[in-house]
This record gives C-alpha cells, structure tokens and sequence, in this order.
C-alpha cells in the first residue's frame, strides 16, 4: 500500500511529480473546502500532510487522521501547526529550513534597493513621459538590522556585508557566538542602531508585533523596514501610521497580517514597495523545498531520522 500525502499548499504543484515518482498517493486540497472534505472522506487512509506555516494543521484535524504520523512544513514558518497535539499524538513535524533561503534573501535585497533607490516611481515616471530626477540614498556602507539569523537572515547579511559593505548587527533569541556580526539584546536596541531593520524571524505567538511603534520610532525617519518573514511580526497600524507621518523613509513588504487582503491605505503610500509572498518562490527554491519534502519523508518511513526536525513539547 502506497504511502498517502495530503496536500494542503499549492504553491508547489509543478514539482509535486517529485513526490509522484517515489510512489506516493497525493490528495490535493488546496482550498478550505477542499481540505475539509479530504479530510472527512479519506481521512482513514492519511498517513502524511504537506502544509506550510499560514495553512497549518490544527489538532481537530489531526484527530481525524487516525494513521496521521508526519507532517511535512514547507518553508521555515511554522506557526500555524498545532506542536502540542501533534507531540500528544506521536506525529513528528518537518520543516523547510534553508531550503529556500537564497531565493528569499534574493529577494529583500530587491526589495531594499526598490524602495531606498525609489525604482517602481522611476519606472512610472518614464512610463508618463516624464524625466524626473530624485536624489535617493545609497546602500554602500549603511548599517544592516536582522531580526532573525537562521539560514535566511545569515544570507541577507552575507548579501548586505559582502555585496553591499554594510555593517550588520543582529537580534536573535540567543547570540551566535560563531557569528561575526554583532548582536543586540532587544529589537528596540538593533532599529536604534541601524539604518535598515530587515525581519527574517518565524511568525507566531512568540514574534506576534514585535516590531511596533516603538521599534519604528527607534528606526527613524530615515530607516527602512523590510518584510520577508511574516505579516504577524510587525504591527500594521504602527507601520501604516509611521509611513504616513514620515516616521520611518519606507518598507518593503513581501508578506501581510491577513493575505491575501492588504491594507488599503498600504497601496496609496508613495514609500511602500510590496509583492505577494513570492520571495521563496523561485523554481530553484520550490524544486529545493519539495527535494527535502521527500528525502524527510523517505527517511521517516525508513525508520531514519528525520532531516529537519521541529523541536515538540511534552507530551501534555
């Protein structure tokens, strides 16, 4: 008997062959509707979940799949995974960690050079007929805040370091004691120091606003903010108010509270640059992301350990 993997992303259906040809059975149920029927009509039959953070899997559904022993997380979030009921229930949980880190790092750079260079209103402009001419600020030599040094966070700061000769300071739950860049004790103390405050932090409870009016009044009216990591992270209102009064210069936002709704006062800002959650959306990354999909299922079902593990609580 094959083994059968409940698809929730759809993000990744072009490579899902990947996993076809290990001899998988999919069930595709990209949607809320689509999931909620899966699960009632082949819920016995279930072995495996492919989700990412924002889908998640919560423990009602985790219930009603009584073979239901791995989880699968694509990309590094996984915040919407109900940990407690999948540790009460044996079930062990994967993730995507780095293997899309180039792409997502790729992508905060242009984010950041888009919106400090001012780019989309250059190309507008030209688009008008118009030759309009703004002096914007250079990247060369500025100071780097990362919120978040996992895989990602190390490749924007090699970006930034390397590319950009930027000096980088980070905040973490612990210092990286291997690290050669500097840490900061709390958020406010990094957005204080630098120039542009990049977030690279999984979303949840744990990071839920931790970039607020405070930490925006710390960057200053001449600091960046940029966004690759999760909307939940930062405080919507305090950045919306902040970028209207001239707060903080701009930001860069690849994800939102609530995707796919996005703000509307967002779309108006003449200083915001934003794209919808593709950062991690390279074919490269996506063929990385289903590859360690694949090789996590086939050493679990081996009997191996898992390559990425999340950490579980107690069981309860």
């Amino acid at each position: 008997m094959p083994h059968v993997v409940l698809v929730l992303v759809e993000s990744v259906n072009d490579y899902l062959h990947m996993l076809e040809n290990q001899g998988y059975e999919l069930i595709l149920a990209p949607t809320p509707a689509s999931r909620a029927e899966a699960i009632a009509r082949h819920g016995a039959r279930i072995d495996a979940v492919l989700t990412r953070g924002p889908l998640g899997l919560q423990a009602d559904e985790m219930a009603a799949l009584p073979l239901l022993r791995i989880i699968c997380v694509i990309g590094a979030g996984f915040e919407q995974v109900d940990l407690q009921a999948a540790s009460n229930q044996g079930i062990t949980v994967t993730f995507g960690a780095g293997a899309n880190a180039s792409s997502v790092a790729d992508h905060a750079m242009a984010l950041l050079l888009s919106v400090v260079r001012g780019i989309p209103q250059a190309d507008a402009s030209i688009r008008r007929n118009e030759w309009v001419k703004v002096r914007q600020p250079s990247l060369s030599g500025k100071r780097m805040g990362i919120i978040g040094l996992g895989a990602i966070g190390a490749a924007i700061a090699k970006r930034a370091a390397h590319g950009f000769d930027m000096s980088i300071r980070y905040h973490s739950r612990q210092p990286h004691p291997d690290s050669p860049y500097t840490y900061c004790a709390s958020v406010l103390e990094l957005a204080a120091a630098v120039d542009f405050l990049m977030i690279a932090t999984p979303g949840g409870s744990a990071t839920h606003h931790l970039v607020n009016a405070r930490v925006l009044d710390a960057l200053g009216s001449e600091g960046y903010l940029i966004n690759i990591a999760r909307g939940s992270v930062v405080d919507t209102q305090a950045l919306i108010s902040a970028l209207t009064a001239g707060k903080i210069a701009g930001a860069g936002l690849d994800v939102f509270e609530d995707e796919p709704r996005v703000p509307d006062p967002l779309k108006t800002l003449g200083n915001v640059v934003m794209t919808p959650h593709v950062a991690g959306q390279s074919p490269d990354a996506v063929e990385a992301t289903v590859q360690l999909v694949v090789d996590n299922l086939r050493a679990f079902f081996a009997g191996k350990p898992v390559l990425t593990p999340v950490p579980l609580p107690h069981p309860a």
